[in-house]
């Protein structure tokens, strides 16, 4: 009767270990003082939020179109729970075109500004509950 030897069972262990770090974010393996293996799984998820629709000219199509205002957070994750947003991004897309362009913070703010007081107030459409996850 054949029976693996321990050299020959280390190495399956290795490969498979390798194997599962190419399908996870990131995986820390060890083995703690007392003898059992451990892992650490963890990665990012991004958020995508709709902030506002705008009419605006549009700088790449040159066309007065809606432009839809969006917000990007990427969070870091610990066992597939996010913990803290490490990344925040904004941008424009032109609903004509499709061309986007990033906007800071601070432009984004005075853009979701303007497009509520041009509404009466009243933010665009009914606020959304959920993000939009990719």
């Amino acid at each position: 009767m054949w029976t693996p030897s321990a050299e020959r069972i280390d190495l399956h262990e290795t490969v498979l270990r390798e194997r599962a770090s190419l399908f996870v974010g990131g995986v820390s393996a060890g083995v703690d003082p007392g003898g059992i293996d451990s892992m650490i799984i963890f990665g990012t998820k991004g958020y995508l939020y709709q902030l506002a629709i705008l009419t605006l000219v549009c700088g790449h199509c040159g066309n007065p179109s809606a432009h839809t205002l969006r917000k990007r957070v990427t969070k870091f994750t610990l066992f597939f729970v996010p913990l803290f947003p490490f990344s925040t991004k904004y941008q424009t897309q032109c609903t004509f075109c499709g061309a986007e362009q990033k906007v800071t913070k601070e432009q984004a703010e005075q853009l979701q500004a303007q497009g509520a007081g041009s509404q009466g107030g009243q933010p665009y459409g009914q606020p959304q509950q959920q993000p939009y996850q990719s």
